[in-house]
């Protein structure tokens, strides 16, 4: 009776560059048949060479893995609290759910820090006071208790060592003016708001200065990808704070940062603000996609897409491209354009969904900053003299010159041309 023929002895052959992690980038095996070679289920653990590989693969990452441990336990014992110890009071100008959350935020930082948020509204402002609910935004939240709510802006700036701005950028101007005399002039404000001025162009670091009438008043822009009832529940959170001050950048980030909440600085105020501001557009295209059920391709193409022309005019304005890959770039437009709680994505399902834009945001209550920054956009496109096919779409669906369905036929049959 012949002898059964299996494959046995594996021929290993090893190729390509070294690795950090493998010894070799490529490995070839081939079979050699072999008579009479039988092994038992029991016995078969791989060849030496690839269980040797699998452990030195193993014990290289665990080696990385504690070095990473260390360093960071080392970075910790280090980083400086000293800002926060210094600090007695911080004013949230804005009660809205953004707003809210990052004065819960800081409240919880230190014990006996003050923190006071100015708002409009008396029937939230008591809320606050007496029952520590934001009752508009947050009912189910209950606020630490050194969160403290006014409609006096003299009572809420006085003695305030850092200011968080949280007001809708259309409307800011007109309310820094209006309480420029209670603004100490070397109070840093950090500011939590996203978008481009309507009829000027202004961002938040030019909007603030010229409102306070002090062009030297100490700036910090704030933004990644972050919601506010993620951040109210503690979840993990990273977001980064953008100065040309280094030093103030720091101190915000000792301020801010938390096991919870990390915080990155950088120095590109236009990257982290412009960024912050074309997302919301996006955001838009992105939910009208969703509301048309196009699918899951066209998703990916429409958003890689729009990432692309905010690169464009963010380089064009001065900005690096690193800063529109990091948190304030490509992490909040994931999460602007793909989950669900964002307005501005619901806005665009509603409208994707053949809902009018009226009816969407008379039954809102809160500000989906990207409609009004739209048309500002593409002004600024004209400015830099940059194509944005894409934003420019979603501006004149906003301004009722193009339906959605007429939008995607002319997108798509856009030249098909080399990627840049």
């Amino acid at each position: 009776m012949a002898a059964s023929v299996q494959p046995a002895c594996l021929d290993l052959h090893f190729s390509g560059k070294h690795s950090p992690l493998l010894k070799h980038n490529s490995i070839s095996v081939r079979c050699v048949s072999s008579p009479n070679v039988i092994p038992e289920a029991d016995s078969i653990t791989g060849p030496p060479d690839i269980i040797n590989t699998s452990r030195d693969q193993r014990k290289v990452v665990r080696i990385a893995w504690e070095k990473l441990v260390r360093w960071s336990r080392s970075w910790r014992a280090k980083a400086k609290t000293d800002v926060l110890e210094r600090t007695r009071k911080v004013v949230v100008l804005g009660g809205g759910s953004f707003g809210t959350a990052m004065a819960a935020h800081v409240a919880k930082r230190k014990e006996g820090l003050e923190v006071n948020m100015l708002v409009r509204d008396s029937f939230v402002c008591q809320s606050i006071n007496e029952n520590h609910h934001n009752c508009k935004y947050f009912p189910e939240h209950k606020l630490p208790e050194n969160v403290i709510a006014t409609t006096d802006a003299k009572v809420a700036l006085l003695d305030a060592d850092y200011c968080l701005h949280a007001v809708p950028v259309q409307f800011s101007s007109s309310f820094l003016e209006g309480i420029s005399e209670y603004v100490d002039p070397g109070l840093p404000i950090i500011s939590l708001s996203k978008g481009l001025e309507l009829n000027t162009l202004r961002m938040m670091s030019q909007i603030i200065p010229t409102a306070l009438k002090n062009p030297r008043q100490p700036f910090v822009a704030l933004s990644g990808p972050s919601f506010a009832l993620e951040l109210m529940n503690n979840l993990p959170t990273a977001m980064v704070v953008a100065s040309k001050d280094k030093k103030l950048a720091n101190a915000v980030q000792q301020l801010l940062a938390s096991s919870y909440l990390r915080i990155n600085t950088s120095s590109d105020v236009t990257g982290v603000e412009i960024a912050g501001a074309l997302k919301n557009v996006l955001a838009i295209a992105a939910g009208i996609v969703d509301g048309m059920n196009l699918g899951n391709n066209s998703m990916a193409a429409l958003v890689s897409q729009g990432c692309s022309e905010i690169r464009w005019l963010a380089t064009k304005m001065g900005a690096k491209p690193t800063t529109i890959t990091g948190l304030s770039g490509t992490g909040d437009i994931m999460l602007t354009c793909f989950v669900n709680l964002s307005r501005n994505r619901t806005v665009g399902v509603r409208l994707g969904s053949g809902e009018t834009l009226d009816d969407i945001l008379s039954s809102m209550n809160q500000v989906a900053e990207g409609v009004a920054t739209a048309g500002a956009v593409i002004a600024l496109a004209q400015k830099y003299n940059v194509k944005l096919p894409v934003l420019t779409a979603v501006a004149k669906i906003i301004d009722n010159e193009l339906t959605p369905t007429k939008a995607v036929l002319e997108l798509m049959n856009l030249p098909q041309i080399e990627e840049v």
